[in-house]
């Protein structure tokens, strides 16, 4: 999810000869929304929560194309995708927290 973040913020650079000669025309960088960005990246989250349930529940159910070391790994992956977001919620609730209690 942070990668994400930081891969859209990042700005394509131009040359310096391309802005000398196409001075006229001016280059749109894409705006990045935040809330998608947010929200796209706690379906991701959700998307991977719900594939290690089901593998969890295809092996439970003698499922023989289910290895125990695939839930296993999809339920690690899952896990620490959720203590990722855990941790992003943090900080932007306590960025928020500080950002109330500025003095105006």
């Amino acid at each position: 999810m942070l990668a994400q973040i930081r891969a859209a913020t990042q700005k394509p650079t131009a040359s310096p000869v391309a802005e000398t000669t196409t001075a006229s025309s001016t280059q749109t960088t894409p705006k990045v929304d935040f809330a998608e960005t947010l929200k796209a990246s706690l379906n991701q989250v959700n998307q991977s929560q719900l594939e290690a349930e089901r593998l969890g529940k295809n092996f439970a159910m003698g499922d023989d194309s289910v290895s125990l070391s695939d839930v296993m790994i999809a339920g690690q992956k899952a896990n620490i995708s959720f203590q990722a977001t855990l941790q992003v919620r943090n900080k932007l609730v306590s960025a928020y927290q500080d950002i109330m209690n500025m003095q105006v």
